[in-house]
Order: C-alpha cells, then structure tokens, then sequence
C-alpha cells in the first residue's frame, strides 16, 4: 500500500523520535543507529590487495550542517529538523576531528558526504527551501576546504521543488564543487519517477553527475506502525524495502529509459532488487497488467545506469552482488558514523574476485563516476 494523503510532518516526527531522545528506550533500535566512539589518534589503517595500496573511496557518508534549521521560516517545517540541533545523534554526524579519526582507523581515505535525512522535503515554501539547501551546500564545502583530500560531496536538493532542485545542483556543481546529488526514495510519499521530476534528472544527466539515493524507512510503502516492535525492522527492512521500490519504479515508469546517461548509485547493496531481480526482469511480459514502460530487462540497468553500494556484509552477498551487476558498477559504502560491520575488508580478501575489480570496488569506480582527482 502506497500513502501518499499523509501530512508531510506525520512519519517525519516519528522518525526524529527514533534518531533522538527516544532511541535509547528502543532495545532494538541500538545496533544500527548507536554511534561509533571516536577510535584514539593511531596510525592510519592502509588497505590493500596483492600487495598494492588501495584508495577507498565511501559513497555513504552520513553528516550534518549545523545551524540549518534555522533558515527555514515555516515554524512547522523547522520542528521536524532531523536531527534536532542538540541531539547527540547531531554532534556525531557533525564533521571533525573524530570523523577523521575513524576513516583513519578504517583505512578509508575520501569520505564523499551527503545529508539524507530529507525531512526539508516538507518544505513548501520555495524560498525555503532555496535558503536552506544553499546554506547545507556551502557547509558541504567548507569541511571539504577545510579537510584538503579527505572529503568530496552531494548536494540534497529540495526535490519537492524540481525545478529548483535543478537549478540547486547545477549551482553546486558548477560554483561549490559538488560531484554529484544526494536523493530520497519518496517524495511526501511519491516516488520521484514520474515527469513532473523530469527537469530535474535531465540537468543531473546534462551535468554528468551521479545520483546517490539513500532511504528513510519506506513509510511511502508500509502501513504506519508496521514495522514497530523488535529487530528496528524500519531500519533493516524499511530501508531496503524503500530502496527496492524507488528502482524499480525508476525502471518500469521509463525514467531510466527518458534519461539514458542518468546514473544513479543505490545504497545498501540496492535493497532487495539486486537480490530477486529474475522476478522483475520477466514481470513486464508474464503479467498482462504490468503497464511497463521500460524498453529493456531491469537487469540491463544494473550494466550502465544502476549502481549499487558493498553493504551486503558477507563474501556471498558481494560475490552475488557483482554477478548480478558487475564488478564496475559496485562502489564501496560505508555507512558512516553508524556501527555497521565494515565492507572494505570483506571486498580486500575477495579472491574470488581479480584483484583489479577489487581494487575498481574500493575505490577506483568512484574515481571515475566522481571524477575525483587522483
């Protein structure tokens, strides 16, 4: 079931709840979102394959500009700030010393930002949401003045505008440095595949930049309180659920095949597509109600315009991740500042793997889609 009627504010508040105060009163809330303690100042970890140094590179970057709330006018929009300036989920997402320190401890060596949360989609004022996405977009900049090779960065612009998110990315492109967008899964509870968002993936295909989606729980998908109760089920199943539905969407609704330079990078091992992608590839010729508007097999996506992140956790899920993908279309993530097992290591000793692929995974597709300087 799909909402789409509910007040932009509703699930936002609940989320906030789950990132704020309230998160220590959820048992099962505590593995995937409790921050990692700031590692002590040590050696920097180096990663390598077959005796050569790796350059890893992390799409999934978690972080946070402080302050921004404050240039929204709309009281009720600013309210539902994620996180909430003081919570202490903000000063682990804000970027410093202690973030350097565990990409350090890590091995990671650029960390590409981005700040997902889009509670701001709420936001029905443009001159809003133009304040406030600039403002996040010159704080992005800053900390990468500021950390010279350490950081690159997307902008999230205020899709529920997409004119003026094109316009957003264009100016942080072209003026601040961006190397790509950050996106949700669902706009106020419409996946962002239809053309009314059509201005808005053709300047991210006319910029050549890379589109980042990251999702928020799937509350576009899942009735509410569905996904409540043991296990932080809207984290570990809302998430990729929220992903597998965004993909699958920009596939049989002919986004993908309106913008056929658009490239678009999923987060979490692109959900559970990549995973039962058969099921999607023949649905649009067994089912005679599918409508599809695609002009190939989903999977093809996944050989040019469809990326996916190494959180999977295992050798298997990575080993099934590039036979479904390829090798150069998985990008190392990391999930950072939020204690998920690393994947760096897991992608490392892949001998299943050569160690060129391994070497593209860890860093070297990122380079190239990013166009980051060597």
């Amino acid at each position: 079931m799909t909402r789409t009627s509910t007040p932009p504010g509703t699930n936002l508040a609940r989320r906030n709840l789950l990132l704020g105060a309230g998160l220590s009163a959820l048992p099962g809330a505590r593995w995937a979102f409790a921050q990692q303690a700031a590692p002590a100042p040590g050696p920097r970890k180096t990663i390598t394959v077959g005796g050569r140094r790796a350059r890893v590179i992390d799409i999934h970057s978690h972080c946070y500009i402080p302050g921004s709330a404050k240039t929204i006018a709309a009281a009720d929009v600013a309210a539902q700030a994620n996180p909430a300036e003081n919570a202490p989920v903000a000063k682990s997402l804000t970027i410093g010393d202690a973030r350097i320190a565990q990409m350090d401890a890590r091995g990671i060596d650029v960390g590409v930002l981005s700040v997902n949360q889009y509670w701001w989609y709420a936001a029905a004022s443009p001159d809003d949401a133009a304040r406030f996405i600039r403002y996040q977009d010159e704080g992005l900049r800053a900390i990468v003045d500021r950390h010279p090779g350490r950081f690159a960065f997307l902008s999230s612009p205020a899709l529920q505008h997409p004119a003026l998110a094109a316009q957003q990315l264009e100016y942080a492109v072209k003026n601040l440095g961006a190397r790509g967008a950050s996106v949700g899964g669902h706009v106020n509870g419409r996946v962002p595949s239809g053309p009314e968002f059509d201005v808005f993936w053709a300047k991210a295909q006319e910029l050549d930049v890379p589109v980042f989606m990251h999702p928020g729980g799937a509350e576009n998908v899942v009735r509410p309180g569905a996904l409540d109760g043991r296990g932080d089920l809207v984290n570990v199943v809302g998430n990729p659920l929220e992903t597998t539905m965004f993909a699958t969407r920009m596939i049989f609704d002919g986004t993908l095949d309106r913008f056929p330079r658009l490239k678009v990078i999923l987060a979490h091992g692109g959900g559970y597509l990549a995973s039962y992608l058969g099921r999607t590839d023949v649905a649009c010729a067994v089912r005679p109600n599918a409508k599809c508007a695609n002009k190939r097999s989903a999977s093809e996506y996944f050989r040019d315009q469809l990326y996916v992140d190494s959180m999977v956790f295992s050798a298997e899920g990575l080993r099934h991740l590039v036979a479904t993908c390829g090798a150069d279309h998985v990008v190392y993530g990391s999930d950072m500042p939020y204690n998920w097992p690393e994947t760096a290591d897991i992608v490392a000793a892949a001998a299943f793997l050569p160690e060129q692929e391994r070497l593209a995974i860890l860093g070297g597709n990122l380079e190239r889609l990013l166009r980051l300087p060597g």
